[in-house]
């Protein structure tokens, strides 16, 4: 009798597509591929609904959420969104981005959501779609055996050894990064290096009217917090950092994170009368890439592929236009083995160009030039338009988007350069006589 994990071309699989993942990404592949016919199986280590951070839409989610068929149910309980709200000490001022005056007008606000609750939606459109799900199994490998189906091969909530074939692997593992952790794929990235704790409050203070809901990023010190009001009362707050602030902390995280408000005035000031709901988590490695998003009979969509710093919240996002765009290629592939390698070279290159839509922004968003810019925005040429729409999710942005942007990037370097040409004019006084301290802007 031949062994599943050998080779054997002649036994159908069990599966057409087998998904590693239940999350955004890989609920939304299993929906589209399902929907279109397939057989699709997707294993989660957890069961539904269950906690997750991540709790930020953009608003060009709304037209993935309605081809899924599924924004009637996530708007229900959901907080409206209406814009970014930016707050720099270094300013002494807010600044707030309403998405309706993006270059793009049509897709004016979002939501703030529940991620157990947001998942969980997405999960069931999929088996509603006729996927099947396998919950409490963690995958713990996939072996692609030659010219056979690949192997996947996970242990159950009994400590089970289970396994299966199926023609296409899609890697949905998130953070778990599966198989790019199991090829040997994972890369830290150089640019980014940090880490984030996050924990829940009530009776945050919280802004007033139509901007009750907007997301609030709040530099300080050493990095920066999120405010995510939720629509039940619960705030979500967290602080990423360079990995180094975690270092030799000397008490324990819920201590640590605690500190660390106290040390930004503006997130003290909304949480005096707040109390912490449940425990603070923290998390390291925070910012990775694949060196690949695809290979032969596989692909990774969302964080299994690569994961950046959240500042603009592009996690769900990035995750499920993913997942739309490794639905279309898994499908070519299947229709078309012949073309697979083009597919997925096409759909490699698309997840890299996804990424590079956002990262220049976030690789720079703690250097005192950016912050300068988004805390004196100015509309010439109707940049700040075009830099909205691009924070609204906009990706594609048409030439009348990504000119503008260019502009801004040549603004930015202008604004650099000032700022080096300043910290070099104040240093070389200090051969013959003491210096008066520079701005906190300018030091950063």
């Amino acid at each position: 009798m031949t062994q599943k994990n050998e080779v054997d071309t002649a036994t159908p699989p069990d599966y057409d597509v087998f998904i590693v993942g239940g999350g955004p990404a890989g609920a939304t592949t299993a929906a589209l591929l399902a929907e279109s016919g397939h057989r699709v199986m997707v294993a989660d280590k957890d069961r539904h609904p269950r906690f997750h951070i991540g709790e930020s839409l953009l608003p060009h989610n709304l037209p993935l959420l309605d081809r899924l068929g599924v924004r009637d149910q996530i708007e229900q309980g959901s907080m409206t969104k209406h814009g970014i709200e930016f707050v720099s000490a270094y300013h002494g001022k807010t600044v707030t981005y309403d998405f309706a005056r993006a270059l793009d007008r049509r897709f004016p606000y979002s939501f703030q959501v529940r991620r157990s609750s947001f998942d969980h939606v997405l999960l069931k459109n999929a088996v509603a779609k006729g996927a099947d799900i396998i919950e409490g199994c963690r995958i713990t490998s996939v072996t692609f055996p030659g010219a056979g189906h690949p192997v996947i091969t996970g242990i159950n909530e009994a400590g089970t050894e289970q396994s299966w074939t199926a023609k296409f692997i899609v890697d949905a593992s998130g953070r778990d990064t599966l198989l790019a952790g199991q090829l040997g794929l994972k890369e830290r990235n150089p640019k980014n290096s940090s880490a984030a704790m996050f924990g829940h409050f009530t009776n945050a203070r919280r802004l007033s009217g139509k901007d009750e809901g907007n997301i609030s990023v709040v530099w300080f010190d050493n990095g920066w917090f999120w405010f995510i009001p939720l629509a039940d009362g619960t705030t979500s707050i967290g602080a990423v950092c360079p990995a180094s602030f975690f270092k030799d902390r000397g008490t324990d995280i819920t201590n640590f994170f605690m500190t660390t408000i106290a040390s930004c005035p503006e997130i003290a000031s909304r949480l005096k009368d707040a109390q912490l709901v449940g425990p603070v988590t923290a998390t390291g490695n925070y910012s990775y890439s694949a060196r690949q998003a695809s290979g032969d009979k596989f692909i990774m969509v969302g964080d299994a592929f690569s994961f950046i710093d959240p500042v603009f919240s592009t996690g769900v996002y990035l995750a499920m236009t993913m997942g739309f765009r490794g639905a279309e290629a898994v499908a070519a592939c299947l229709s078309k083995p012949e073309k697979s390698a083009k597919i997925l070279r096409r759909y490699d290159a698309g997840a890299r160009n996804a990424l590079g839509a956002f990262t220049w922004f976030i690789y720079r968003i703690r250097e005192p030039a950016m912050r300068n810019l988004f805390m004196s925005p100015r509309n010439y040429f109707r940049v700040e338009e075009a830099v909205l729409s691009l924070l609204a999710g906009d990706m594609q942005g048409g030439w009348s988007t990504r000119w503008r942007l260019y502009i801004f990037r040549t603004i930015y370097y202008i604004t650099k350069f000032a700022h080096l040409r300043h910290l070099v004019h104040n240093v070389k006084p200090r051969q013959t006589k003491p210096l008066a301290p520079a701005s906190a802007e300018a030091t950063g």
